[in-house]
């Protein structure tokens, strides 16, 4: 499980996608998204504007994502 540090409360789906290199852009993140390949704590997820916070789980392409506070 690889660990993406944010400084912010929270940070949008499809900005952290583009944050971790999981795509090129943001279209890129929309198009996944709304085909149904991303999973949010292990459900699939059609928002690209969800809030992650700390905590949150993104599965993708067979990869494990976690957010976590810069410490």
């Amino acid at each position: 499980m690889e660990t993406i540090t944010i400084t912010t409360e929270f940070i949008r789906l499809q900005d952290l996608m583009k944050l971790a290199d999981m795509v090129a852009s943001g279209g890129e993140a929309k198009i996944l998204i709304q085909d149904g390949q991303v999973l949010v704590n292990g459900e699939t997820c059609l928002q690209r504007g969800r809030k992650l916070r700390p905590g949150d789980t993104i599965t993708f392409q067979n990869r494990t994502y976690t957010t976590a506070y810069a410490t």
